[in-house]
């Protein structure tokens, strides 16, 4: 007779792998690069599921081939080649319902995506790309975040806190640039939820209650310490994605 632990190796081994697209300019040099598919890789070993990642640079990106996609993760490293694409990739994610995950400039391009998309903003612009546009809805940061840590807040109930199961945290930055206050009330009217903020009430998490997945961070969880295992964000992150390929189904090799 088959045992319970058999039965459940037998059903794990036959589950697809889930397929994460890193869309990014890959580079040596940003840490981020470096740290993010470690902590995919380190999984397993934490109990978390085995996830399949591909680089996908920004000015590759085709949003038919990325929808295909179980999990997207918009990683750190603007100014991106290609603004526009990595924009798509967040409406991609967003309007086809692939699990998201957008740190630090990813969480800059997903807001700006929402924005133009589903607030109608046309104009919306990111100050590194284009200083002097009149709609600035990413902006320099009043005092640089590059390589600090901060503290952070939790709004309670919301999946940022469930995932940490605390209302404060610490964080991990390399960023210069935010959201800009004045279209806080635009973003949250068509649903998009704030939910972890800096000491002085600046924005630091993003969310989209209304979505599998989506979640967006000014600051890096694939930065955390290595002893510390897999970060939350990323573990749930990469849960939603095995889930979207279980939910998919087994699919020839590409």
């Amino acid at each position: 007779m088959e045992t319970t632990e058999s039965t459940a190796h037998r059903v794990q081994s036959t589950a697809p792998t889930a397929r994460i697209a890193l869309v990014g300019d890959r580079s040596p040099h940003v840490p981020a690069h470096r740290q993010g598919p470690r902590m995919l890789a380190a999984l397993p070993d934490a109990g978390g599921p085995a996830v399949e990642p591909y680089w996908v640079g920004t000015a590759e990106v085709d949003p038919a081939e990325l929808a295909e996609f179980d999990g997207i993760w918009l990683v750190p490293g603007s100014p991106y080649r290609s603004e526009a694409g990595a924009v798509a990739a967040a409406r991609t994610a967003r309007e086809r319902g692939v699990p998201f995950l957008g740190t630090c400039g990813g969480f800059q391009h997903a807001v700006l995506e929402f924005a133009r998309h589903a607030c109608g903003i046309a104009g919306a612009a990111h100050a590194e790309q284009q200083p002097g546009a009149g709609e600035l809805v990413i902006v320099p940061l009043s005092c640089s975040l590059y390589r600090q840590e901060g503290g952070i807040r939790l709004s309670p109930g919301s999946a940022a806190h469930r995932l940490l199961g605390a209302e404060r945290a610490t964080a991990r930055y390399n960023c210069g640039y935010t959201l800009a206050p004045g279209y806080l009330e635009a973003l949250r009217a068509h649903g998009m939820r704030f939910t972890g903020h800096d000491p002085d009430g600046a924005v630091r998490v993003a969310e989209l209650p209304s979505h599998p997945f989506w979640l967006a961070t000014l600051f890096q969880p694939e930065l955390s310490p290595e002893h510390e295992g897999p970060h939350p964000f990323v573990r749930a992150f990469a849960e939603a994605a095995a889930r979207a390929a279980t939910a998919r189904g087994s699919r020839p090799p590409r």
